[in-house]
Parts: structure tokens; sequence; C-alpha cells
């Protein structure tokens, strides 16, 4: 039996839930990346997040990660946040994201994200979150 959302938001008192991704594939391939430890930084455009009405990551903050189907998966704690443009964004923070081999392939699979979400510019600014995983539910 999964743990519950209500079940998770009581363990982690002022939690927030959000998903990865915007597809089920996207969701499961970064949380097996985040679960496994290889990806320990996030971001996404901040317009992304005004335009879904998520709250932002903060620091010191542990919110609860969900698969698609809205089950809680593992809760995360944000260690640090930043804001830079899509255009600044470095290797230095492109390595601990697990997913890309780099920048240019980082930049390749956010535009095409961002693009999705309707959100995309060079000049974007991106919520770069690092974060480690404090309770997985799986």
């Amino acid at each position: 039996m999964s743990l519950s959302v209500e079940a998770a938001l009581t363990r982690w008192p002022g939690a927030v839930t959000f998903r990865y991704g915007d597809s089920a594939a996207l969701n499961a391939e970064i949380l097996a990346l985040v679960r496994s430890g290889a990806k320990t930084v996030s971001c996404d455009a901040l317009a992304g997040f005004e335009a879904r009405g998520e709250v932002l990551p903060e620091p010191g903050r542990v919110d609860i990660a969900l698969d698609w189907t809205g089950r809680p998966a593992c809760a995360v704690k944000t260690l640090a946040v930043e804001h830079l443009r899509f255009c600044d964004m470095d290797e230095d923070r492109v390595a601990p994201q697990g997913e890309f081999r780099d920048l240019a392939h980082w930049r390749q699979g956010y535009e095409a994200y961002l693009r999705r979400a309707g959100v995309f510019s060079p000049e974007a600014v991106m919520v770069v979150e690092r974060f480690r995983v404090v309770e997985d539910f799986g």
C-alpha cells in the first residue's frame, strides 16, 4: 500500500507537492535520477511556476515529489535556490541535474520543454534548486 498525499504532508508539515516533468515518461525518468542520487539539482522557468500557480522552492523546506498519477514518491529538502537567465546557465549547474550530457544538451532539452510550456526565451529567468532526498516513499 502506498503512502497517501495526506499522510506524506502530515509526515512533513509545511511541505507542498509538485511533479517533475510534463509527461509520465519524463516524470518517471526524473524520479529515478532523484532516487538514485544522480540528480541533486533541478530547474524550471520562473514563468512556468507562475503559469501553473506553483509555490517556489524555499531553502530549508521539505516538499513532496509526486509520481505522474499523484502518489507521493519522495520527500526532498531544498538546500539552495538561485535565479539566473536561461542564457547564463553553465556546465557546473548542468552536471548535477543528472539527465544531460553537457550544456548544449541541457539547452536543447530545456528549450523544447519551455517551448511546450509556452514560456521559452533566452532571457527566461530560471529557478535553480539544489536539494537532497530526505525520504523515499517507494
